[in-house]
């Protein structure tokens, strides 16, 4: 029976407890303000903005599970959005709950917002629909949620793991994009050992087709056995961990994605899903 390399096991203790510590660090409290008195008819003036239910537009977009916030505001100046059958290109303008908001002609609804984790098996592909039949990973969830949910980001049709579904179009933008760097790990399952010298070409980074990639960490999974390897990534190119490991000859003989930003598949088999806690939506936030 093979055993687990320890410092494997150390790696990922590590990273656990210092996103556990920077996660408590972001959400310390702050220091409280000290209060200021209001004029009466300030707060009165205040109270009867908040009970108006008014929300501003990008807002409204972004919680329809059409695009984020910044995407919000760029359609809005070209045109693209209607309030009560007309034209606004207004920034910060606001709507009410009961307007009829379209964007490019169609009717738009507010939603809760939702979040469900899958933990995707093999033999679906990443997509709304397919136009050659094949299995989506939308199957695997239609029944979760009422809301209309997107995948984030993608795995393809031969990758396992966790794959996070939301209506969020703000946090999805964030979660996938380059710049806020969220943070994958992948068990990594190869057709021959991993050289000694392959893996510190890894750790130092790879020059592709389209640029420099450098893992945040890679460890062998086993001390006996180098075909299997634990890598850490935020690139979200397209089959990046895959191309990785072809540009030195080895075929990548199973791909599961075992940890998204801090979410794990502690108690979620595969093909089954789950809703996100409160406190995994808030790290999330924090995260993006």
């Amino acid at each position: 029976m093979m055993e687990k390399k320890p410092g494997f096991d150390k790696f990922y203790r590590k990273k656990k407890q210092a996103e556990r510590e920077d996660f408590e660090k972001k959400d310390a409290p702050k220091p409280k303000k000290k209060r200021q008195r209001v004029a009466p008819n300030a707060l009165l003036a205040k109270q009867k903005r908040d009970d108006s239910g008014l929300i501003r537009l990008n807002k409204y977009l972004a919680h329809s599970g059409v695009c984020s916030r910044r995407e919000a505001d760029k359609y809005i100046q070209a045109g693209l959005v209607r309030v009560n059958n007309e034209v606004i290109t207004e920034l910060g303008y606001k709507v009410n709950p009961s307007d009829k908001v379209q964007f490019e002609n169609q009717t738009l609804h507010r939603e809760n917002l939702v979040y469900v984790l899958l933990n995707k098996p093999k033999g679906f592909i990443t997509s709304m629909d397919d136009p050659f039949e094949r299995k989506t990973v939308m199957s695997l969830v239609e029944n979760a949620v009422k809301e209309r949910i997107y995948p984030v980001g993608r795995l393809d049709r031969n990758t396992t793991g966790l794959l996070l579904f939301t209506n969020d179009g703000e946090m999805a933008k964030k979660l996938t994009h380059p710049s806020h760097r969220i943070k994958k790990i992948y068990h990594v399952t190869l057709d021959k050992d991993l050289e000694m010298s392959h893996f510190q070409a890894i750790t130092d980074g790879v020059e592709l087709e389209d640029g420099v990639i450098k893992p945040d960490a890679i460890a062998y999974v086993y001390e006996d056995d180098k075909k299997e390897v634990g890598l850490e990534i935020h690139s979200g190119k397209n089959r990046i961990v895959r191309r990785l490991f072809e540009h030195f000859g080895y075929h990548v003989h199973k791909l599961d994605r075992v940890k998204l930003g801090g979410l794990t598949k502690k108690n979620l088999p595969r093909g089954k899903w789950r809703f996100l806690t409160g406190p995994e939506i808030n790290m999330l936030k924090i995260l993006s």
